[in-house]
Formats: structure tokens, C-alpha cells, sequence
């Protein structure tokens, strides 16, 4: 393999992706596994990584640099956390050395939020985040990365000043599969996507958030008593719990700059959201941001 520089890792709680960088930063090779910390703790999280670095043959002196799961308590090695407010850069230095490992292996830590009336925690999002931004980030910005617990940051003047969790996915699954609304959305899938009733439903959310238990509910009345279709009940069900998200996250930070992290369905959804609400944003991939951050930590920790 030529010039390869380091190995970087995103490991998630179900998933697992790897990239060998060369030293000129290209991707000299790529590794994606449903083999995440839930997995990776049961086989064994360095014979999982072993076997990955086998098949993009690896050299055996090569560093890896790992954020996400990965580090946490039930991980392979607890990295901890930085606390917030912090600057982005501290993100770079906070890295913990796996210990009984042959060759250098350094696995970031999160981000807590400690304060007692809204306490925080993430995991792997941070390294999104800082290759997001970078480190130089003054203007306030509102950070947005869905996922099955979507993450809002706040960023002003190169540091984290806080951010939250909206457990939109989760809820959108549990929601869609274990309540009275499992009937109205069933079929959905093989129908045709209705982006007017998803528009709707995040407007009305975002407007009316104390109603979202409500609006929920129309999607099963509506099929009842007007017959909307599976799909629409679903888009209802998706633009309300997405306009409920953007609506808390939003309401210390109207003014801010929206950056969207993100990529595939997820990154569609919410930009129809930011468009309907007309919110301004920009957006960038989920996987080149964590890319970028990883490779941002490796260059400190490995100069050369």
C-alpha cells in the first residue's frame, strides 16, 4: 500500500467504519461492518479492528485514531469527556491510548454537558463537529446532526457553548411501530412519499410545539375520518416530530447560522424542513465531517 499515513475509525454503537489515509490525506481504502460496540463487546473490540486492518493490509506500525462508542464506559477503553463550554480544539488533545496494544491506538473523548437542570452527553458527534467547523469558528452557529438522537450544538467564538439531544429517531421508531399510529402508517413504505403532508406537519409543529401530542394523533384520525394514506400519516408523523425538534432547538438560538450535518434520507428530510420553515442553512456531509475530524486529531497527535 502506498504512503499510508493512519487508520481512522468511527465506532458507533451498530456500526463500524474504517478508513486507511494516505499522507497526502486521500482514502486509500474503506471498511463499513454492522460490527459497532454492541457487537465489537461481545467478539472482542481488538480483534475486530485487527481483522479490518488485516484486510486493508495495514502495516503493523500504522496509528489508528478512533472516536464514538467505541470509548465509552461499556466500550473498549473509557475516554471520558470534555466538559462544556470548551473550545473545539480540546477535542484534539483529550485522546486516550488503548493500553496493551502493539501499535498506537487513541480513542477520543465526548462532549458532557454537566449542568444539573439540562445535562448532555455525546459520543462521536464531537468529531463530526470539529470537522465541521475546525477549529477557527467565531461566528454563532447552530450545529445540527440528526441520527436516531439528533444532536443541536451552539458554537461561539471557537468553543462549544452547549447543546441538546432530541430523541426524534427513536421516537419516530417506537411511535411508528408500538402505538395506535402503528395502523395508520402500515403500507407506508410501498407507497409514494407525501411532501406536502410532511411540510405541513413541521410547520405546524414548529408553530404549535405544546400541541405535538395532538398533531401525532391526526395522523390517525385524519386516515379515519378524511382516508389520507399510509404514507401521508407517516410524512405527518416524521414533519412533526422534525418540526418539534427544530422548534426546541431553536428557541435560545433564532439568530444563529445553521449548519446541517448530515447525509442520505436523514440530510433530505431536514432540508425540506429548514426550506419549509424557511431557515436559512448549509450542509455538509456526516461522513466527510468525520473524516475531516479525525484526520484533524491524527495530524495533532502524529506531526509526522
Amino acid at each position: 500500500m502506498a504512503n499510508p499515513a493512519y487508520v481512522a475509525v468511527d465506532w458507533g454503537t451498530s456500526s463500524f467504519r474504517l478508513w486507511l489515509i494516505g499522507k497526502d490525506g486521500s482514502i486509500l481504502a474503506e471498511r463499513r461492518s454492522g460490527e459497532g460496540m454492541t457487537s465489537a463487546a461481545k467478539t472482542g473490540f481488538s480483534q475486530v479492528l485487527a481483522g479490518h486492518l488485516a484486510a486493508v493490509e495495514a502495516p503493523e506500525n500504522l496509528p489508528v485514531i478512533v472516536c464514538g462508542m467505541a470509548g465509552a464506559r461499556q466500550g473498549w477503553v473509557e475516554a471520558g469527556y470534555i466538559d462544556v463550554p470548551a473550545p473545539l480544539a480540546a477535542i484534539l488533545t483529550g485522546a486516550v491510548r488503548v493500553p496493551g496494544e502493539n501499535r498506537d491506538i487513541r480513542i477520543l473523548p465526548g462532549l458532557a454537558q454537566r449542568d444539573i437542570a439540562t445535562p448532555d452527553v455525546m459520543r462521536g458527534e464531537e468529531t463530526q463537529l470539529l470537522g465541521a467547523l475546525g477549529t477557527a469558528s467565531s461566528q454563532a452557529q447552530a450545529v445540527c446532526m440528526p441520527g436516531t438522537h439528533s444532536k443541536w450544538v451552539h458554537v461561539r467564538d471557537n468553543k462549544v457553548t452547549g447543546f441538546s439531544t432530541f430523541m426524534t429517531g427513536e421516537l419516530f421508531d417506537v411511535v411508528s411501530k408500538h402505538t395506535i399510529l402503528s395502523h395508520a402508517v402500515a403500507g407506508a413504505t410501498e407507497q409514494p412519499a407525501d411532501a406536502a403532508a410532511f411540510e405541513a406537519a413541521v410547520s405546524a409543529a414548529f408553530a404549535r410545539p405544546a400541541l405535538a401530542s395532538n398533531l401525532l394523533f391526526a395522523a390517525r384520525s385524519g386516515q379515519l375520518l378524511h382516508g389520507i394514506s399510509a404514507a401521508s400519516a407517516q410524512a405527518r408523523l416524521s414533519g412533526t416530530l422534525i418540526g418539534l425538534e427544530i422548534a426546541g432547538a431553536l428557541q435560545d438560538a433564532a439568530n444563529s447560522d445553521i449548519t446541517l450535518v448530515a447525509s442520505g434520507r436523514l440530510q433530505g428530510l431536514y432540508e425540506q424542513a429548514f426550506r419549509t420553515l424557511s431557515l436559512p442553512f448549509t450542509a455538509i456531509d456526516a461522513d466527510a465531517a468525520v473524516r475531516r475530524g479525525l484526520s484533524a486529531a491524527a495530524e495533532t497527535l502524529w506531526p509526522n
